[in-house]
């Protein structure tokens, strides 16, 4: 027979085990809300503003981590928080005029304003630089590295050999700036320069016919101011 004393004991050891059991429990819940990486909706907004000072515009995480050669998860925790507080402005390679660059390195576009500032950087997706076999036709998906102008343009969608292009806007031999519904952090186009749908109509208007695109990696930069003191002297 059990002693009154024993089992208190008994009923007090499994009232602690309970307590413990629910404090570790609700503690494993906190922490699940409450992780060490994750932002407040003040942090949130001030990223998103930062981004947005710098030209990434909103939903431009993936673009900045590609132009910082962070990997590109397009996840906001406290290390990309972090590296977008203290991160500066991209800088094109030209400067002095209007112009669109495309580093196929990183994989972006940075577009600028009159006196070469960078105003607008999208994530693209280039040339594979491997051979296809596709609809009849073969290649080297290649995109070329040089200056070119933008010789054409469309609105909406054009059907070209390969596949359909959203707004385009022809650089040379029927390669475009256009839209596309996949836009992989990796080069996987035939050549084109793919950019996200969202910013394929805004990037049509501030791209028309006569704008100057430099493609380059980190070997291929040409400048074209040349382009743009022969404009000036001509006109004089």
């Amino acid at each position: 027979m059990k002693t009154p004393t024993r089992t208190a004991s008994a009923a007090l050891l499994s009232l602690t085990l309970l307590l413990a059991f629910a404090a570790n429990s609700f503690a494993q819940k906190r922490s699940s809300h409450f992780k060490p990486n994750s932002l407040t909706r003040s942090e949130l907004k001030q990223a998103q503003a930062r981004l947005t000072e710098m030209g990434y515009g909103k939903g431009g995480l993936i673009a900045f981590q590609k132009y910082e050669g962070r990997k590109p998860t397009g996840q906001l925790n406290r290390a990309e928080f972090d590296a977008i507080i203290n991160a500066t402005a991209p800088q094109a390679k030209d400067s002095g005029y209007k112009h669109v660059e495309v580093d196929l390195d990183r994989q972006i576009l940075l577009l600028t304003n009159e006196e070469g500032r960078v105003t607008k950087i999208l994530p693209v997706s280039t040339g594979s630089n491997k051979h296809y076999h596709e609809k009849g036709m073969s290649g080297l998906a290649y995109t070329p590295r040089g200056r070119f102008r933008i010789y054409g343009k469309m609105s909406g969608w054009r059907k070209s050999p390969l596949g359909l292009l959203y707004y385009p806007n022809y650089f040379s031999d029927g390669l475009a700036i256009h839209g596309n519904p996949s836009v992989p952090h990796s080069p996987q186009s035939h050549g084109c320069i793919r950019i996200p749908m969202s910013a394929a109509v805004e990037m049509s208007r501030q791209l028309p016919v006569g704008t100057i695109l430099l493609i380059y990696d980190n070997q291929s930069f040409v400048s074209a101011k040349d382009w743009i003191d022969k404009s000036a002297g001509s006109r004089q």
